[in-house]
């Protein structure tokens, strides 16, 4: 038999340190309680209608206090819903390991920091901008956290009573620079409110496994074969286009904005109308990618061409 014959000496070779992946902090998930980058459009869209209603003149102070303010009411907001959906976001491959279903904070602890946060961006709205202002952020908190966070557990209408609150931070920003709630900052209202179905339709789409694994009635999961879905998002991108001009209509912008609101609004309807003919994911992350394409130009051509 033979023998195996000895390996030559190797070299010696100097240890190098493994990357070890910093640990998470209790403020990193503090913060993701936030859904900060949800909330970055919130902030977005506070601050523009604030500009839009300030007219030629902007208040700093006021500005700061208005978005700070939306800032902590729609974080705290978040922290409610992750709160109250900690189970169902265990359930989910995209959530499970938000801070709470990862069992990274207690339940205890996150309900805390959704009421001082809450509480805390509301004072700074009644004090540093107005009480009304302070109301429409109130009524956002509630309607999200209150009533279309429970909601999503019993019907697909939630998603349309999920609209309400995520149209409402430009009504804040319309409301903390005039004092009022007049036909322009609804319009501002009426916009994002329309923009958000097919966007959310279209997420609703793309993970339906996942909903449906969580055992929420999106329109999706009740409604597979994705008529519904479609005939909705179609719906909702046809109405934005003349709702979408108004704003050159009532002195909010000019005829720039027209026209690319126009191109826009046609181009966000024909990716609604080639997810309807077709219903796949592909199509709907499609429609998706074209709907956080779609409102920040829009907004940015209604900033630009301001009067």
């Amino acid at each position: 038999m033979k023998q195996a014959l000895p390996l030559p000496p190797q070299p010696a070779v100097a240890a190098v340190p493994m990357a070890v992946a910093a640990p998470r902090t209790h403020a990193a998930d503090f913060l993701e309680l936030t859904k900060p980058r949800l909330n970055f459009l919130v902030v977005l869209t506070a601050m523009a209608g604030y500009y839009l209603g300030s007219g030629s003149t902007v208040d700093f102070a006021l500005l700061f206090h208005t978005v700070v303010g939306t800032a902590l009411v729609a974080g705290g907001a978040a922290a409610f819903n992750q709160f109250y959906e900690r189970d169902t976001d265990g359930l989910m491959r995209r959530t499970r390991t938000r801070p709470l279903p990862d069992g990274r904070l207690r339940p205890a602890a996150a309900l805390r920091f959704a009421f001082v946060l809450s509480i805390v961006g509301l004072v700074q709205l009644a004090l540093g901008a107005n009480l009304l202002a302070a109301g429409v952020a109130l009524v956002t908190l509630v309607s999200y956290a209150a009533i279309y966070t429970p909601l999503k557990r019993r019907t697909p209408l939630a998603t349309l009573m999920g609209g309400v609150p995520g149209a409402l931070p430009p009504v804040i920003g319309w409301a903390a620079a005039t004092g009022t709630l007049s036909l322009e900052g609804w319009l501002l209202f009426a916009i994002v409110f329309l923009w958000q179905m097919p966007h959310f339709l279209a997420i609703a789409w793309i993970y339906r496994e996942d909903y449906a694994r969580a055992g929420l009635p999106l329109l999706p999961v009740v409604e597979p074969d994705g008529r519904s879905t479609a005939a909705q998002v179609v719906l909702y991108g046809a109405v934005l286009i003349p709702v979408s001009l108004m704003p050159a209509l009532v002195g909010l912008a000019g005829r720039v904005y027209f026209a690319a609101a126009l191109v826009l609004g046609a181009g966000f309807l024909a990716e609604a109308i080639l997810f309807a003919r077709e219903r796949t994911t592909e199509r709907a992350r499609r429609l998706f990618f074209g709907s956080i394409t779609y409102l920040p130009l829009l907004w940015g051509f209604m900033l630009g061409n301001h009067l």
